[in-house]
């Protein structure tokens, strides 16, 4: 992988949630509770460290603080400014700490946090491999990651006018395989048409 093409992905990243991060909330108002839904399902105690990556603005950031309770650390990281800049503004920055961070290369130490949840974020990885590795670096053995969508597969598809292939990175036999080459076990995979939600659980050995 050269720096240029990865530069180039984040880029692109950037441009598509820079020019939607001021009306992002507003077009998908409803959605809070199936974040609520969503982190309820982590399994989080109080005291707990997680990380919600690919942030955005910051709409699991309160569920995830009322979970880990004042004892516990949440983290937000994105890769665009703009949308943590939105986060401030709804006021989501006073549930966890922001911070403008790629998913290949998190400033955090190795074993730290006991959960990652990520929302929307696995289709715009530019390499889903290292990155979940990346994400499993930072979790402690037995540590959960949630991948989250308010929105099921065949709905997003029909939404963006294109159909389901087998070959999509969430389709559950991928999923399953992508987890277990990147240091994760699937233990749960929901597909329906208003949630997506893959839980999966850090394997014990450092994933290769």
């Amino acid at each position: 992988m050269s720096g240029m093409s990865h530069d180039h992905d984040h880029t692109h990243v950037q441009e598509f949630f820079s020019a939607r991060a001021a009306d992002w909330d507003s077009r998908f108002p409803d959605d809070a509770p199936a974040y609520e839904a969503a982190v309820s399902e982590l399994g989080l105690r109080p005291g707990d460290a997680v990380l919600d990556v690919g942030c955005g603005t910051g709409r699991a950031l309160p569920p995830l603080r009322a979970a880990v309770g004042s004892a516990g650390t949440v983290l937000g990281a994105d890769l665009t400014p703009a949308m943590l800049d939105a986060a401030v503004r709804a006021g989501r920055d006073g549930a966890g700490r922001l911070l403008v961070a790629d998913a290949a290369r998190l400033p955090l130490r190795t074993a730290v946090l006991e959960a990652v949840f990520a929302a929307g974020l696995i289709a715009h990885l530019p390499h889903p491999d290292e990155d979940l590795r990346e994400l499993a670096r930072v979790v402690v053995p037995g540590g959960r990651l949630a991948l989250f969508h308010p929105i099921g597969r065949a709905a997003l598809a029909a939404r963006q006018g294109r159909r389901i292939t087998p070959d999509d990175l969430r389709a559950e036999p991928r999923l399953r395989e992508l987890l277990a080459d990147s240091g994760w076990r699937l233990t749960s995979y929901t597909d329906v048409d208003d949630r997506f939600l893959a839980l999966a659980v850090r394997l014990d050995a450092a994933p290769r």
